[in-house]
């Protein structure tokens, strides 16, 4: 039986959203997703371009805080833009909170006109989630971050780019969630959030807790999968060998 930890379970996840994207910028907007998408590039998806989260694609895999690169080309913060516009990056980003159709919020917690918290502000998020495909990564779910309603819409869900023309919903994708409980999609004929898969030892009980809107749910919800063999030698031999993968987590 493995003895992956949760960590690993939810970079193996991250990982298998970048599944067939082919030579693509595979970003990851903290430790799980940049692990995720590097993982993604060692073992099942060769192609994808990840960079060392300054300015340079590189070649090897790079550990967390490394900085014996091999630098295959530039990526400076001005190229992104020209990955981004032309739609060839997948980036997996945060959420402070998300709802049933993928809109999410990094900006603030509250009325806008008087926030109870400013945030990290809309960044990215707008350009991101019409632009190209993203994903999300939320370490610690809970009724407060999956939301009937987010307080400001940083990245669009699919009810709203539903409304901005066709060019949009060609480009518009939020491919999957995964959490520290569970992974999801949207892959309902309304572009719901459905449940997935459930990580080993959650229940649906659990789920439906920490959301305070109605998840699709099927009826048959499978288990998230472990890591492999080599996935797991490749976190903890290469990519990760102190274990920052865990400290994304809420502790046991």
């Amino acid at each position: 039986m493995s003895d992956a930890t949760l960590g690993e379970i939810c970079v193996a996840a991250v990982a298998d959203t970048f599944r067939g994207d082919g030579e693509i910028f595979a970003s990851g907007m903290g430790t799980i997703p940049m692990l995720g998408a590097r993982l993604a590039r060692a073992t099942f998806e060769p192609e994808l371009l990840v960079s060392d989260g300054e300015a340079f694609f590189v070649a090897n895999d790079l550990p967390v805080g490394g900085t014996d690169k091999q630098v295959e080309g530039w990526i400076p913060f001005r190229a992104v833009f020209d990955a981004l516009w032309g739609g060839r990056r997948h980036v997996v980003m945060g959420a402070s909170q998300i709802d049933t159709f993928g809109n999410q919020n990094i900006a603030n917690i509250g009325d806008w006109n008087k926030p109870k918290s400013q945030l990290l502000g809309v960044r990215g998020a707008p350009g991101n989630t019409i632009n190209h495909t993203t994903s999300y990564f939320i370490g610690n779910q809970t009724n407060r971050v999956f939301v009937e309603k987010v307080d400001t819409v940083s990245g669009i869900g699919y009810d709203r780019a539903a409304k901005l023309g066709d060019w949009v919903k060609a480009h518009h994708e939020i491919r999957r969630v995964v959490t520290n409980l569970a992974v999801y999609d949207f892959n309902t004929p309304d572009h719901h959030m459905r449940v997935a898969s459930l990580h080993p030892g959650v229940s649906i009980d659990d789920v439906v807790a920490a959301c305070s809107f109605e998840l699709v749910i099927p009826s048959d919800v499978p288990t998230t999968r472990l890591p492999t063999d080599e996935e797991l030698r490749v976190l903890r031999e290469v990519l990760d060998p102190k274990s920052f993968r865990d400290r994304e987590l809420p502790a046991a």
